[in-house]
């Protein structure tokens, strides 16, 4: 089995877990915040990764270390993962999960990206239309880049929808060199 499948079991039987305690988006921010702890740090990383450090401690670990913020069932769900020697995956149940509430939530991520940095009203704006016009909740990521010259590019996974002053120069450009 490829890892990606591997994570995308954990995240389920994380999901199935958060469901019925009314804990999913709880549970996705700890796992994201999990999983980005043990990234951002080497040493926690060389500690979960160590074949010198027993499944048990590794477990016994991240009770210690979670114990004021995460419910029991995320603890166990962790140390479920450290017993199986699974903690590699961390970031990629993380992003499973991720992905399974967006889902279940019929949510969409979008990247948008406009020439000059949108006021909150605009921004409100494109995320209503986005919604609208997809039939699901949208969540804009939105950033700035001037080489677009002006319009917005919107990026929702695959598939990118070009509104930009830059594409469509590019394209009158075109049809005036082929004389289309």
């Amino acid at each position: 089995m490829n890892k990606a499948t591997i994570a995308k079991n954990y995240a389920e039987a994380l999901l199935a877990a958060a469901g019925p305690l009314g804990q999913v988006d709880a549970f996705g921010a700890l796992m994201d915040a999990v999983a980005g702890a043990v990234s951002a740090d080497p040493r926690i990383a060389a500690v979960l990764a160590s074949p010198r450090v027993t499944k048990t401690v590794k477990g016994q670990l991240l009770a210690e270390a979670l114990e004021d913020t995460a419910r029991p069932e995320f603890i166990r769900f962790l140390q479920a993962v450290m017993r199986r020697g699974r903690q590699a995956l961390l970031g990629d149940i993380s992003t499973q999960y991720q992905a399974l509430v967006d889902v279940q939530q019929n949510r969409v991520h979008a990247g948008v990206t406009l020439s000059a940095a949108p006021d909150e009203a605009l921004t409100r704006r494109i995320v209503e239309r986005l919604t609208e016009v997809l039939g699901k909740e949208v969540r804009a990521h939105v950033r700035a880049d001037p080489g677009i010259l002006g319009g917005v590019v919107v990026r929702i996974g695959d598939r990118v929808y070009d509104g930009s002053l830059k594409r469509r120069l590019t394209l009158l450009r075109r049809k005036m060199l082929t004389g289309e």
